[in-house]
């Protein structure tokens, strides 16, 4: 764990009970943190389905698990604004207006995915069965149900094998959310999208686009690792993770003892699961899930 920001051992109970962080005590890099949020691209980040919601209003997509890419008419890039190493042939022919989508292999295959997306040179043969899959066009003007449409019509007219338009259904109830939910993870889907077919395209979190899962995940940015004790003495015992609210908290399970000797560097993003909230707000039994990107 050479490099990184290390909390004392004798901090990290601190944690266990839920207790912030306090703000003073951790001593991230703040130059990368900035560099990291200053390169990221505007785009539009979805907040979690709520019940009370009227299904009816939105259309539905299934949640891919694939690495997002964001298509700035010259430039593939990862949502962190990194530039991303496709061939030359996969990107030659994309249509020189922003695109907002995930690389794709199939369900159940993001570590395959991310794998092949982000290495520096790439693997032409591997790159061939990646598929950019289209939910938006950034900073397209309309509602959902028209960018919806202009999709279709923008993967149709560039005639890419690799380039396809994510699917989209009408919301009616409830019920049949749940069944679809039911249906989509069942057959190894991840979950659901739910964008407002009414809402205009907006960067930032927005409660016109939602997503539904089984089990809730969401996303932090590393602070700095915790060091182990007992059988993880000398590797990573815990993430210290800030939620977008500021709110921070250790993040100790989930991973794999190659992830503790190398684990996610200070000022990335990762993805977590976690089943309830303390009153304070901060995830209940959360569990490491995969980094979002490399930083």
């Amino acid at each position: 764990m050479s490099g990184q920001v290390v909390i004392p051992t004798a901090c990290l109970a601190l944690f266990l009970g839920g207790v912030p962080w306090p703000a003073n005590a951790v001593a991230a890099d703040a130059a990368t943190l900035q560099a990291s949020v200053a390169m990221a691209p505007a785009l539009m980040l979805a907040r979690d389905w709520q019940t009370q919601q009227n299904p009816g209003e939105f259309l539905i997509s299934e949640k891919l698990d694939g690495v997002r890419a964001f298509w700035d008419g010259s430039q593939l890039r990862f949502r962190s604004g990194l530039p991303l190493a496709a061939p030359p042939w996969f990107i030659a022919g994309l249509p020189k207006i922003p695109l907002d989508g995930e690389l794709w292999l199939g369900r159940g295959r993001f570590d395959e995915v991310s794998g092949i997306v982000r290495r520096q040179t790439p693997v032409e043969a591997d790159w061939r069965a990646v598929r950019y899959m289209i939910f938006d066009l950034p900073g397209a003007a309309g509602p959902f149900a028209e960018r919806a449409r202009q999709i279709l019509a923008v993967v149709a007219q560039a005639g890419l094998p690799w380039l396809k338009a994510v699917a989209q259904q009408p919301g009616t109830d409830q019920a049949a959310l749940r069944v679809l939910l039911a249906n989509t993870v069942r057959q190894g889907g991840e979950g659901l999208v739910l964008h407002r077919a009414s809402a205009l395209w907006a960067p930032g979190r927005s409660s016109a686009l939602l997503k539904l899962k089984p089990v809730p995940d969401e996303e932090a940015r590393v602070l700095a690792h915790l060091p182990g004790k007992g059988r993880h003495a000398g590797q990573l015992g815990a993430l210290l993770l800030e939620l977008p609210d500021g709110q921070r908290f250790a993040l100790g399970t989930g991973f794999t003892d190659a992830q503790r000797t190398t684990p996610p560097p200070v000022g990335s993003i990762v993805t977590y699961r976690y089943r309830d909230r303390t009153p304070k707000g901060l995830p209940r039994f959360a569990s490491f899930l995969r980094v979002r990107e490399a930083q």
